[in-house]
């Protein structure tokens, strides 16, 4: 049996057809726009009033303006997602990181260990609080904060830091327990 032939979900995945059409016609620009259709975005269709909210946050968080890059948004969502052992996550956020960051190793390296990746000591710092909220957020203290201001970071960039740590820990965990399997177009985005 070859990596196509296995379900991308445990759970029962619509197809097109069968989904409400605000939710085709979104999975439809997405496809047109990357070349195929994310397994997220079929398996979250299940429940469609959950695909709404959930990818309502997704935009509001990753697609906002405001002092993260896009690219610093993906490395907390990579290093985040290994932390939590999400490989969907991993491999698709790794993709877009290498996009955004225009750099084919920085995913792999966060993905494996962010403290040894080729990234500024405020992007390592921005890191270690993401990992903290995701991991242990009952522990987060005002010298968690004050460390990321010492790095240039305001009150505004801390809440988006620990929002999209803590929205990926969900998606992680879904990702999980649904046991989403990542497209085989991710591994050679952003490689060349």
């Amino acid at each position: 049996m070859s990596a196509d032939d296995l379900p991308i979900s445990r759970f029962p995945v619509p197809s097109l057809a069968q989904m409400p059409e605000d939710i085709r016609t979104r999975i439809e620009a997405v496809q047109e726009k990357s070349g195929f259709i994310p397994n997220v975005f079929l398996v979250l269709a299940h429940r469609p009033d959950e695909f709404r909210a959930f990818f309502a946050y997704h935009d509001a968080l990753m697609d906002k303006p405001g002092n993260l890059t896009k690219a610093e948004r993906e490395m907390i969502v990579v290093a985040t997602s290994n932390l939590n052992q999400c490989q969907y996550c991993v491999i698709a956020h790794g993709a877009i990181l290498r996009i955004r960051a225009k750099n084919p190793l920085i995913a792999d390296q966060i993905a494996i260990n962010y403290r040894k990746a080729d990234i500024t000591p405020r992007q390592t710092a921005m890191l270690d609080f993401a990992v903290k909220v995701s991991r242990s957020a009952e522990a987060v203290s005002e010298a968690d904060i004050d460390a990321l201001k010492a790095h240039g970071f305001d009150e505004e960039d801390v809440w988006d830091i620990a929002a999209i740590a803590a929205f990926f820990a969900l998606s992680n965990r879904m990702a999980n327990v649904s046991g989403m399997r990542p497209n085989a177009e991710f591994y050679t985005l952003g490689r060349g």
